[in-house]
């Protein structure tokens, strides 16, 4: 009989029946080696969703320039509506891993970012295009909203408890990358016709310069066409991933669970809700700068804080890191509010943005951190629950902790997307009420208040119920 360290190689697309990643010898054998194949894969692809779910964040600023006549707040509808429907999916997709498998379901998700960036390719190349299509078109961005919960929940299964910081930092941090690769390399296709004629001619904006906005859809197709098939031929299934509804639905029962979707929402939540809204504040507060020339840059620290974050994260204990990171993003929004123009008064624009860079350091690293203590809350209550249990029961209730720490992962990072919908609308609906966004982001700082006492009490003080 074969023992897990001396198992062969699973091979590229494949169902793998047999996975044993907390073994050293299977590890080393062949486990790190798979492991890095899918997470190598997913990266990509996850890079690819985020840039679609975040496309109308750099679209929005120009349809007007092209003779669409929107409304700031339908512009700021825009960049709302892809978070709506991202966060709902998540919720559907935090389970669809374990049912479907890995594999089929990174190929199958990612095609399906092909429907809005062909669609919005052909939208913007006709002022006359109604309204309700852009509508249609932003709520379709939302399928690669969703992939973020399914392609971390795959992930989970794949590495030790050990690696997990690092290798849910790495595909989440590199991932969230998309959000700043989209916000920078839109506004560089648009500008010249990457595609001749082949795809539609130039639009003229009211300046007499000559885009190419269709370009901001077109120009991700082939690359979502091979990692597609790159997930189909080159990830795994796993078969210790299967489990049914049954088995994950039991988070909803966890006060922990909430506690940690909770949390979430203030770290994931405010840094796809910050990239979401960011280009279009700018616009609106300091309107004579480039904003192109920035967006891109709060999504990228964010993210690349992310992926460091896992390490940091791994090393200090996830509750510590977040605990920090609450209490400096409230003084991060204390400075936002200090820069911002105000009864009459410029605002100073770079002390702004880097109030706001900071912000998206701290969001990134507060991803990473929330996200390591999942799988220690989640194996640390199984483990208490199996107390006195004999070998068969703690491994089952190891393996229980494994599928709710998936589960958790996944529906946390459902209700967090929200944050990419109730950030934009909340600068959009105070400015519209109050003709600024100060009452939005006073209202960030008391939900961050919310979040750094949750942390303290329940997994940080001295006697937490839950450390991590």
């Amino acid at each position: 009989m074969s023992t897990p360290s001396s198992e062969p190689h699973p091979k590229a697309g494949t169902l793998v029946s047999r996975w044993h990643p907390e073994d050293p010898a299977f590890w080393a054998a062949s486990g790190r080696r798979v492991a890095n194949r899918n997470l190598a894969i997913s990266i990509p692809a996850l890079l690819l969703a985020f840039a679609i779910w975040m496309m109308f964040s750099a679209v929005a600023v120009s349809l007007p320039q092209i003779g669409f006549k929107f409304s700031t707040n339908q512009l700021f509808w825009l960049t709302a509506l892809p978070g709506f429907l991202g966060a709902t999916l998540r919720i559907f997709y935090s389970f669809v891993v374990p049912l479907v498998g890995g594999r089929r379901w990174t190929a199958i998700s990612t095609a399906s970012l092909l429907i809005p960036a062909v669609w919005i390719g052909f939208a913007v190349q006709d002022p006359a295009t109604p309204y309700w299509q852009f509508v249609a078109i932003a709520i379709l961005c939302g399928l690669g909203g969703g992939n973020f919960a399914s392609s971390m929940s795959n992930i989970s299964f794949f590495f030790p408890r050990a690696k997990q910081g690092y290798a849910l930092g790495m595909n989440a941090g590199l991932g969230n990358v998309g959000v700043s690769v989209t916000q920078f390399v839109i506004p560089l296709v648009i500008s010249a016709g990457i595609f001749g004629p082949l795809l539609g001619g130039s639009q003229l904006t009211a300046s007499g310069h000559q885009v190419y906005l269709q370009n901001a859809g077109f120009v991700w197709v082939p690359f979502i066409v091979l990692c597609s098939i790159a997930a189909w031929f080159g990830m795994n299934d796993l078969t210790a991933a299967r489990s049914s509804f049954t088995e994950q639905a039991s988070i909803f029962g966890r006060k922990h669970n909430w506690l940690m979707c909770w949390l979430y929402t203030g770290t994931f939540g405010s840094f796809i809700g910050f990239s979401a809204g960011f280009p279009l504040l700018i616009k609106t507060q300091f309107p004579g700068v480039n904003v192109m020339e920035f967006a891109f840059l709060g999504p990228l620290v964010g993210a690349l804080a992310r992926s460091g974050g896992g390490w940091l994260a791994d090393k200090m204990g996830g509750a510590a890191l977040t605990f920090w990171v609450f209490l400096l993003m409230i003084v991060g929004v204390v400075g936002v509010l200090h820069f911002l123009p105000h009864h009459g008064v410029p605002g100073r624009f770079y002390g702004f943005l880097g109030c706001f860079m900071a912000l998206f350091v701290l969001t990134g690293v507060g991803n990473a951190s929330t996200f390591r203590m999942i799988p220690v809350i989640f194996r640390t209550l199984h483990d208490r629950l199996s107390a006195g249990l004999d070998d068969a029961g703690r491994q089952l209730a190891a393996r229980q902790a494994g599928v709710e720490s998936a589960a958790v992962i996944g529906f946390s990072s459902a209700i967090a997307a929200y944050g990419a919908f109730f950030i934009p609308k909340s600068y959009g609906s105070s400015i519209a009420l109050t003709g600024g966004p100060e009452m939005a982001l006073y209202g960030f700082m008391a939900f961050y208040f919310s979040c750094l006492l949750i942390t303290w009490w329940w997994y940080f003080r001295r006697g937490a119920e839950m450390p991590c």
